[in-house]
Protein backbone atom coordinates (compact mmCIF):
# COMPACT_ATOMS: atom_id res chain seq x y z
CA UNK A 1 0.00 0.00 0.00
CA UNK A 2 1.38 3.42 -0.63
CA UNK A 3 -0.36 6.93 0.25
CA UNK A 4 -1.85 9.07 -3.34
CA UNK A 5 -0.80 12.29 -3.52
CA UNK A 6 1.35 14.15 -1.02
CA UNK A 7 0.74 14.48 2.63
CA UNK A 8 -0.01 18.26 4.09
CA UNK A 9 1.95 17.63 7.22
CA UNK A 10 3.79 20.69 9.37
CA UNK A 11 7.50 20.28 9.72
CA UNK A 12 10.11 22.09 11.87
CA UNK A 13 12.37 22.03 9.41
CA UNK A 14 12.45 23.37 5.52
CA UNK A 15 12.66 20.53 2.87
CA UNK A 16 12.11 17.86 5.95
CA UNK A 17 10.95 14.35 4.38
CA UNK A 18 7.37 14.66 4.96
CA UNK A 19 6.15 12.44 2.65
CA UNK A 20 8.29 9.84 3.66
CA UNK A 21 7.15 6.52 2.18
CA UNK A 22 7.96 4.74 5.03
CA UNK A 23 8.18 6.18 8.46
CA UNK A 24 10.71 5.09 11.31
CA UNK A 25 8.54 6.11 14.23
CA UNK A 26 4.79 7.30 13.33
CA UNK A 27 3.51 8.69 17.16
CA UNK A 28 -0.13 8.24 17.99
CA UNK A 29 -0.92 11.11 20.07
CA UNK A 30 0.83 14.67 20.55
CA UNK A 31 -0.07 14.83 24.24
CA UNK A 32 2.86 14.87 27.07
CA UNK A 33 3.78 11.01 26.22
CA UNK A 34 3.94 11.29 22.46
CA UNK A 35 5.77 14.75 22.54
CA UNK A 36 8.47 13.03 25.12
CA UNK A 37 8.24 9.93 23.14
CA UNK A 38 8.61 11.40 19.94
CA UNK A 39 11.58 13.29 21.06
CA UNK A 40 13.22 10.25 22.18
CA UNK A 41 12.75 8.64 19.51
CA UNK A 42 14.42 11.02 17.18
CA UNK A 43 17.43 11.49 19.68
CA UNK A 44 17.99 7.29 19.72
CA UNK A 45 17.99 7.72 15.58
CA UNK A 46 15.07 7.55 14.37
CA UNK A 47 15.51 10.59 11.61
CA UNK A 48 11.90 10.16 10.16
CA UNK A 49 9.33 10.81 13.08
CA UNK A 50 5.51 12.03 12.90
CA UNK A 51 3.37 12.77 15.25
CA UNK A 52 0.00 12.13 14.73
CA UNK A 53 -2.48 14.21 16.86
CA UNK A 54 -6.69 15.15 16.72
CA UNK A 55 -6.53 18.13 18.06
CA UNK A 56 -5.25 21.39 16.81
CA UNK A 57 -2.67 21.90 19.06
CA UNK A 58 0.06 19.90 20.55
CA UNK A 59 -0.06 19.38 24.56
CA UNK A 60 -3.46 17.19 25.07
CA UNK A 61 -5.20 17.17 28.36
CA UNK A 62 -2.34 19.43 29.58
CA UNK A 63 -3.67 22.69 27.89
CA UNK A 64 -6.83 22.88 30.09
CA UNK A 65 -4.31 22.42 33.38
CA UNK A 66 -3.83 25.78 34.12
CA UNK A 67 -3.44 24.87 37.90
CA UNK A 68 0.57 24.81 39.27
CA UNK A 69 2.04 21.60 40.47
CA UNK A 70 3.12 19.80 37.43
CA UNK A 71 7.04 19.19 36.53
CA UNK A 72 8.41 18.94 40.68
CA UNK A 73 9.91 15.56 39.92
CA UNK A 74 11.22 16.51 36.14
CA UNK A 75 12.17 20.24 36.36
CA UNK A 76 12.53 21.02 40.33
CA UNK A 77 10.19 23.54 40.04
CA UNK A 78 6.14 24.02 39.97
CA UNK A 79 4.97 24.75 36.23
CA UNK A 80 1.00 24.92 34.84
CA UNK A 81 0.01 22.26 32.45
CA UNK A 82 0.63 24.56 29.54
CA UNK A 83 4.13 25.30 30.48
CA UNK A 84 5.15 21.69 31.19
CA UNK A 85 3.96 21.13 27.69
CA UNK A 86 5.69 24.06 26.57
CA UNK A 87 8.88 22.93 27.71
CA UNK A 88 8.48 19.89 25.60
CA UNK A 89 7.28 21.48 22.39
CA UNK A 90 10.25 23.77 22.46
CA UNK A 91 12.56 20.63 22.40
CA UNK A 92 10.11 18.92 19.53
CA UNK A 93 11.10 22.26 17.38
CA UNK A 94 14.35 21.91 17.40
CA UNK A 95 14.34 18.69 15.99
CA UNK A 96 13.08 18.09 11.91
CA UNK A 97 10.13 15.83 13.91
CA UNK A 98 6.90 16.34 11.65
CA UNK A 99 2.91 16.59 13.12
CA UNK A 100 -0.39 16.31 11.78
CA UNK A 101 -2.99 17.97 13.55
CA UNK A 102 -6.37 17.42 13.35
CA UNK A 103 -5.62 14.12 12.19
CA UNK A 104 -7.47 11.36 13.85
CA UNK A 105 -6.42 7.49 13.69
CA UNK A 106 -9.09 5.12 12.63
CA UNK A 107 -6.98 2.12 12.60
CA UNK A 108 -3.46 0.67 13.02
CA UNK A 109 -2.50 -2.64 11.68
CA UNK A 110 0.06 -4.51 10.03
CA UNK A 111 0.69 -4.41 6.42
CA UNK A 112 0.19 -8.04 4.97
CA UNK A 113 0.31 -10.95 7.12
CA UNK A 114 4.21 -10.97 7.31
CA UNK A 115 5.83 -10.33 10.48
CA UNK A 116 7.91 -8.28 9.63
CA UNK A 117 5.75 -6.21 7.12
CA UNK A 118 5.58 -2.20 7.62
CA UNK A 119 2.63 -1.02 9.92
CA UNK A 120 -0.32 0.62 8.23
CA UNK A 121 -1.97 3.82 10.47
CA UNK A 122 -5.28 4.38 8.58
CA UNK A 123 -5.53 8.39 9.10
CA UNK A 124 -8.85 10.76 8.31
CA UNK A 125 -8.62 14.98 8.56
CA UNK A 126 -10.02 17.73 7.06
CA UNK A 127 -6.90 18.57 5.37
CA UNK A 128 -5.56 15.24 4.93
CA UNK A 129 -8.52 13.74 4.05
CA UNK A 130 -8.06 9.97 4.02
CA UNK A 131 -5.09 8.51 4.06
CA UNK A 132 -2.76 5.76 5.59
CA UNK A 133 0.69 6.00 6.20
CA UNK A 134 3.19 3.66 6.72
CA UNK A 135 5.67 2.78 9.54
CA UNK A 136 8.66 0.50 10.61
CA UNK A 137 7.44 1.35 14.64
CA UNK A 138 4.28 3.00 16.39
CA UNK A 139 3.97 4.56 19.63
CA UNK A 140 0.46 4.72 21.34
CA UNK A 141 0.20 7.40 23.16
CA UNK A 142 -3.75 8.14 23.19
CA UNK A 143 -4.09 9.03 26.58
CA UNK A 144 -7.45 7.99 28.51
CA UNK A 145 -11.45 9.05 28.97
CA UNK A 146 -13.29 9.91 31.76
CA UNK A 147 -15.91 7.47 33.01
CA UNK A 148 -19.86 9.07 32.39
CA UNK A 149 -22.62 8.61 33.87
CA UNK A 150 -23.74 5.61 32.18
CA UNK A 151 -20.92 4.04 33.99
CA UNK A 152 -22.47 3.68 37.30
CA UNK A 153 -26.07 3.92 37.03
CA UNK A 154 -27.03 6.91 39.01
CA UNK A 155 -30.89 6.61 39.21
CA UNK A 156 -33.32 9.87 38.06
CA UNK A 157 -33.81 12.79 35.76
CA UNK A 158 -31.73 13.17 33.19
CA UNK A 159 -31.45 17.28 33.12
CA UNK A 160 -28.76 19.33 32.00
CA UNK A 161 -26.11 20.39 34.48
CA UNK A 162 -24.60 17.05 34.71
CA UNK A 163 -20.98 17.59 33.80
CA UNK A 164 -17.80 15.26 33.76
CA UNK A 165 -14.90 17.00 35.77
CA UNK A 166 -12.07 16.93 32.47
CA UNK A 167 -15.49 18.26 30.01
CA UNK A 168 -15.75 20.94 33.10
CA UNK A 169 -12.67 22.10 33.32
CA UNK A 170 -12.18 22.41 29.67
CA UNK A 171 -15.68 24.62 29.73
CA UNK A 172 -13.70 26.49 32.35
CA UNK A 173 -10.46 27.08 31.92
CA UNK A 174 -10.09 27.00 27.51
CA UNK A 175 -13.94 28.41 26.94
CA UNK A 176 -14.39 30.48 29.56
CA UNK A 177 -17.76 29.67 30.12
CA UNK A 178 -19.64 29.30 33.97
CA UNK A 179 -21.19 25.72 34.10
CA UNK A 180 -22.86 26.57 37.23
CA UNK A 181 -23.68 28.22 40.82
CA UNK A 182 -24.31 25.78 43.11
CA UNK A 183 -22.15 22.53 42.85
CA UNK A 184 -21.74 19.32 44.09
CA UNK A 185 -19.03 16.93 43.06
CA UNK A 186 -19.29 12.63 42.96
CA UNK A 187 -15.80 11.59 43.13
CA UNK A 188 -12.54 12.45 44.91
CA UNK A 189 -9.99 12.08 42.09
CA UNK A 190 -7.28 14.53 41.29
CA UNK A 191 -9.72 16.15 38.30
CA UNK A 192 -12.50 16.69 40.79
CA UNK A 193 -10.72 17.91 43.56
CA UNK A 194 -8.48 20.40 41.47
CA UNK A 195 -11.90 21.52 39.71
CA UNK A 196 -13.61 22.11 43.25
CA UNK A 197 -11.00 24.66 43.59
CA UNK A 198 -11.22 26.04 40.45
CA UNK A 199 -14.73 26.81 40.45
CA UNK A 200 -14.64 28.33 44.68
CA UNK A 201 -12.05 30.54 42.99
CA UNK A 202 -14.32 31.96 40.05
CA UNK A 203 -17.01 32.42 42.30
CA UNK A 204 -19.05 29.38 42.34
CA UNK A 205 -20.12 27.36 46.00
CA UNK A 206 -19.02 23.69 46.23
CA UNK A 207 -21.52 22.40 48.74
CA UNK A 208 -19.61 19.23 48.85
CA UNK A 209 -17.36 16.26 47.49
CA UNK A 210 -18.55 12.96 47.72
CA UNK A 211 -16.48 10.08 47.78
CA UNK A 212 -17.92 6.47 47.24
CA UNK A 213 -14.74 4.40 48.90
CA UNK A 214 -14.07 4.89 52.62
CA UNK A 215 -10.66 6.59 51.53
CA UNK A 216 -9.83 9.73 48.99
CA UNK A 217 -9.02 8.58 44.90
CA UNK A 218 -6.89 11.72 45.14
CA UNK A 219 -2.93 13.23 45.93
CA UNK A 220 -3.05 14.14 49.76
CA UNK A 221 -1.70 17.70 48.63
CA UNK A 222 -4.66 18.46 46.61
CA UNK A 223 -6.82 16.85 49.47
CA UNK A 224 -5.25 19.80 51.51
CA UNK A 225 -4.88 22.50 48.74
CA UNK A 226 -8.37 21.84 47.60
CA UNK A 227 -10.50 20.86 49.92
CA UNK A 228 -9.30 21.80 53.28
CA UNK A 229 -7.73 25.51 52.75
CA UNK A 230 -11.32 26.08 50.99
CA UNK A 231 -13.28 24.68 54.09
CA UNK A 232 -14.72 22.34 51.69
CA UNK A 233 -16.58 19.25 52.98
CA UNK A 234 -15.46 15.33 51.82
CA UNK A 235 -18.07 12.83 52.65
CA UNK A 236 -15.75 9.40 51.92
CA UNK A 237 -18.29 6.20 52.26
CA UNK A 238 -20.92 7.89 50.44
CA UNK A 239 -22.65 8.53 47.16
CA UNK A 240 -25.83 9.89 44.83
CA UNK A 241 -28.51 8.08 45.19
CA UNK A 242 -30.47 10.17 42.84
CA UNK A 243 -30.35 12.72 40.36
CA UNK A 244 -33.65 15.52 40.72
CA UNK A 245 -34.32 17.84 37.88
CA UNK A 246 -35.95 18.23 34.80
CA UNK A 247 -34.54 21.29 32.13
CA UNK A 248 -31.84 21.52 35.03
CA UNK A 249 -30.46 19.66 37.52
CA UNK A 250 -32.09 20.74 40.81
CA UNK A 251 -30.78 18.76 43.53
CA UNK A 252 -29.22 15.61 44.03
CA UNK A 253 -29.76 12.79 46.82
CA UNK A 254 -26.70 11.79 48.97
CA UNK A 255 -26.48 8.37 50.92
CA UNK A 256 -24.22 6.49 53.11
CA UNK A 257 -22.95 3.02 52.00
CA UNK A 258 -22.03 0.22 54.01
CA UNK A 259 -18.79 -1.84 54.02
CA UNK A 260 -19.81 -3.63 50.52
CA UNK A 261 -20.76 0.27 49.15
CA UNK A 262 -24.64 -0.54 49.41
CA UNK A 263 -26.33 2.71 50.03
CA UNK A 264 -27.88 2.54 53.61
CA UNK A 265 -31.84 3.56 53.85
CA UNK A 266 -32.14 6.73 56.41
CA UNK A 267 -28.89 8.19 55.75
CA UNK A 268 -30.06 10.39 52.52
CA UNK A 269 -29.23 14.05 52.72
CA UNK A 270 -30.34 16.23 50.03
CA UNK A 271 -28.43 19.11 47.72
CA UNK A 272 -29.82 22.04 46.16
CA UNK A 273 -27.99 22.53 43.60
CA UNK A 274 -27.40 23.03 39.89
CA UNK A 275 -24.61 21.61 38.58
CA UNK A 276 -23.39 17.89 39.29
CA UNK A 277 -19.23 17.02 38.17
CA UNK A 278 -18.57 13.13 37.47
CA UNK A 279 -14.84 12.34 38.59
CA UNK A 280 -15.33 8.61 39.08
CA UNK A 281 -12.02 7.11 37.42
CA UNK A 282 -10.25 7.24 33.94
CA UNK A 283 -9.56 4.16 31.79
CA UNK A 284 -7.15 4.17 28.80
CA UNK A 285 -7.84 4.95 25.31
CA UNK A 286 -7.20 2.05 23.47
CA UNK A 287 -9.72 1.19 20.66
CA UNK A 288 -6.81 1.72 18.53
CA UNK A 289 -4.71 -0.78 20.59
CA UNK A 290 -7.85 -2.81 20.20
CA UNK A 291 -8.35 -3.04 16.44
CA UNK A 292 -4.53 -3.48 15.94
CA UNK A 293 -5.36 -6.66 18.02
CA UNK A 294 -2.76 -5.85 21.01
CA UNK A 295 -3.39 -8.15 24.11
CA UNK A 296 -4.93 -5.84 26.84
CA UNK A 297 -4.45 -6.03 30.66
CA UNK A 298 -7.93 -6.46 32.47
CA UNK A 299 -6.66 -4.48 35.07
CA UNK A 300 -5.48 -1.85 33.65
CA UNK A 301 -7.46 -2.03 30.48
CA UNK A 302 -4.22 -0.96 28.70
CA UNK A 303 -2.15 -3.01 26.68
CA UNK A 304 0.44 -6.37 27.98
CA UNK A 305 3.70 -4.35 27.48
CA UNK A 306 7.38 -5.79 28.44
CA UNK A 307 9.63 -3.13 30.12
CA UNK A 308 10.37 -1.06 26.56
CA UNK A 309 7.00 -0.66 26.39
CA UNK A 310 6.39 -3.04 23.56
CA UNK A 311 3.21 -4.66 23.27
CA UNK A 312 1.88 -8.24 22.09
CA UNK A 313 2.24 -6.78 19.02
CA UNK A 314 6.06 -6.43 18.08
CA UNK A 315 6.42 -3.00 16.78
CA UNK A 316 3.75 -1.05 18.33
CA UNK A 317 4.30 0.17 21.80
CA UNK A 318 2.34 2.05 24.47
CA UNK A 319 3.11 4.31 26.73
CA UNK A 320 1.17 7.22 29.61
CA UNK A 321 -2.57 7.23 29.89
CA UNK A 322 -3.14 4.71 27.22
CA UNK A 323 -1.11 2.32 28.86
CA UNK A 324 -2.21 2.89 32.91
CA UNK A 325 -3.65 6.19 34.06
CA UNK A 326 -0.54 8.11 36.25
CA UNK A 327 -0.64 9.99 39.17
CA UNK A 328 2.43 12.20 37.65
CA UNK A 329 2.64 13.79 34.13
CA UNK A 330 6.61 13.21 35.26
CA UNK A 331 5.77 9.65 35.31
CA UNK A 332 4.12 10.26 31.81
CA UNK A 333 7.35 11.77 30.34
CA UNK A 334 9.55 9.31 31.89
CA UNK A 335 7.84 5.96 30.39
CA UNK A 336 7.18 7.39 27.40
CA UNK A 337 11.21 8.31 26.43
CA UNK A 338 11.22 4.47 27.41
CA UNK A 339 8.46 3.51 24.39
CA UNK A 340 10.67 6.27 22.06
CA UNK A 341 13.69 5.07 22.48
CA UNK A 342 12.44 1.02 22.06
CA UNK A 343 10.68 2.47 18.99
CA UNK A 344 13.46 3.76 17.57
CA UNK A 345 15.76 0.26 18.33
CA UNK A 346 13.27 -1.70 16.53
CA UNK A 347 12.80 0.68 12.96
CA UNK A 348 16.10 0.46 13.16
CA UNK A 349 15.91 -3.24 13.09
CA UNK A 350 17.47 -4.16 16.49
CA UNK A 351 15.37 -7.18 17.63
CA UNK A 352 16.12 -9.57 20.92
CA UNK A 353 14.50 -12.57 20.92
CA UNK A 354 15.51 -13.35 24.51
CA UNK A 355 13.99 -15.05 27.46
CA UNK A 356 11.34 -13.41 28.56
CA UNK A 357 10.10 -13.09 32.67
CA UNK A 358 6.51 -12.42 33.66
CA UNK A 359 5.30 -9.91 36.46
CA UNK A 360 1.84 -10.07 38.05
CA UNK A 361 0.24 -8.84 41.18
CA UNK A 362 -0.04 -10.99 44.12
CA UNK A 363 -2.04 -9.73 47.64
CA UNK A 364 -2.89 -6.11 48.41
CA UNK A 365 -1.61 -4.97 44.74
CA UNK A 366 -3.86 -4.51 41.88
CA UNK A 367 -1.86 -4.52 38.94
CA UNK A 368 1.88 -4.35 37.94
CA UNK A 369 3.29 -2.55 34.80
CA UNK A 370 5.44 -3.80 32.57
CA UNK A 371 3.81 -7.23 32.64
CA UNK A 372 7.09 -8.76 30.93
CA UNK A 373 10.60 -8.32 30.92
CA UNK A 374 12.63 -9.15 27.87
CA UNK A 375 16.37 -10.06 29.43
CA UNK A 376 17.98 -9.37 25.75
CA UNK A 377 16.91 -5.22 25.51
CA UNK A 378 16.58 -4.60 29.63
CA UNK A 379 18.26 -2.01 31.53
CA UNK A 380 20.46 -2.51 34.28
CA UNK A 381 18.23 -1.39 36.25
CA UNK A 382 14.15 -2.48 35.69
CA UNK A 383 11.23 -0.30 37.39
CA UNK A 384 8.15 -1.60 37.89
CA UNK A 385 5.10 0.62 38.72
CA UNK A 386 1.89 -0.99 40.47
CA UNK A 387 -1.16 0.38 42.82
CA UNK A 388 -2.04 -1.26 46.12
CA UNK A 389 -5.69 -2.30 47.26
CA UNK A 390 -6.49 -0.40 49.92
CA UNK A 391 -4.80 2.71 52.10
CA UNK A 392 -2.68 0.30 54.51
CA UNK A 393 -0.01 1.53 57.10
CA UNK A 394 2.98 -0.29 58.59
CA UNK A 395 3.29 -2.65 55.17
CA UNK A 396 6.42 -3.85 53.04
CA UNK A 397 6.30 -3.83 49.09
CA UNK A 398 7.67 -7.44 48.11
CA UNK A 399 9.15 -8.64 45.34
CA UNK A 400 9.38 -12.62 45.02
CA UNK A 401 10.47 -15.20 42.31
CA UNK A 402 7.61 -16.13 41.91
CA UNK A 403 4.36 -16.59 44.49
CA UNK A 404 6.38 -18.04 47.26
CA UNK A 405 9.91 -18.11 46.07
CA UNK A 406 12.79 -15.73 46.86
CA UNK A 407 12.46 -12.25 47.92
CA UNK A 408 14.10 -10.56 45.35
CA UNK A 409 13.29 -6.78 47.22
CA UNK A 410 11.33 -5.29 49.81
CA UNK A 411 10.75 -2.04 50.52
CA UNK A 412 9.12 -0.45 54.06
CA UNK A 413 5.86 1.49 53.33
CA UNK A 414 4.81 3.59 56.23
CA UNK A 415 1.43 4.41 54.45
CA UNK A 416 0.04 3.40 50.85
CA UNK A 417 -2.83 4.16 48.62
CA UNK A 418 -4.61 3.83 45.74
CA UNK A 419 -4.15 7.23 44.99
CA UNK A 420 -0.36 6.91 44.41
CA UNK A 421 1.45 4.90 42.66
CA UNK A 422 4.14 2.93 43.62
CA UNK A 423 7.77 2.45 42.43
CA UNK A 424 9.61 -0.90 42.57
CA UNK A 425 13.11 -1.14 41.15
CA UNK A 426 14.70 -4.56 40.37
CA UNK A 427 17.95 -5.50 39.15
CA UNK A 428 18.49 -7.07 35.81
CA UNK A 429 20.81 -9.24 37.24
CA UNK A 430 18.34 -10.81 39.89
CA UNK A 431 15.99 -11.73 37.03
CA UNK A 432 18.38 -14.03 35.38
CA UNK A 433 17.39 -17.23 36.56
CA UNK A 434 13.84 -16.38 37.74
CA UNK A 435 10.66 -17.17 35.10
CA UNK A 436 7.93 -14.91 36.90
CA UNK A 437 7.94 -12.20 39.46
CA UNK A 438 4.94 -11.65 41.77
CA UNK A 439 4.73 -7.98 43.90
CA UNK A 440 2.69 -8.43 47.13
CA UNK A 441 2.13 -5.84 49.71
CA UNK A 442 2.89 -8.01 52.99
CA UNK A 443 3.08 -7.47 57.14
Amino acid sequence: MSNAGALEIQSNTAGADVDADIWDVVVIGGGPAGLAAAIAAYDSGAKKVLIVERDTELGGILNQCVHNGFGLRRFSEELTGPEYAGRFIDELKKRPISVALEATCLEVAREDENAEAPLVTRVVSPTLGFRIIRAKAIVLSTGCRERTRGAIGVPGDRPSGVFTAGAAQRYVNCEGEQIGRRIVILGSGDIGLIMARRLTLEGAKVLAVVELMPYSNGLTRNIVQCLNDFDIPLYLAHTVTKIVGKARLEKVVVSQVDEKRVPIPGTEIEFDCDTLLLSIGLIPENEVARTAGVELDPRTRGPIVTQSRETSVPGIFSCGNALHVHDLVDFVSEEAEEAGRAAATRALGQTSGAKAVTARNGSRVTYVVPQKVDLGTAPEQIPFFMRVSNVFENKRLVARAGGNGDVLREIKRLRVAPAEMERVVLSKAALEDVDEIVMSLED
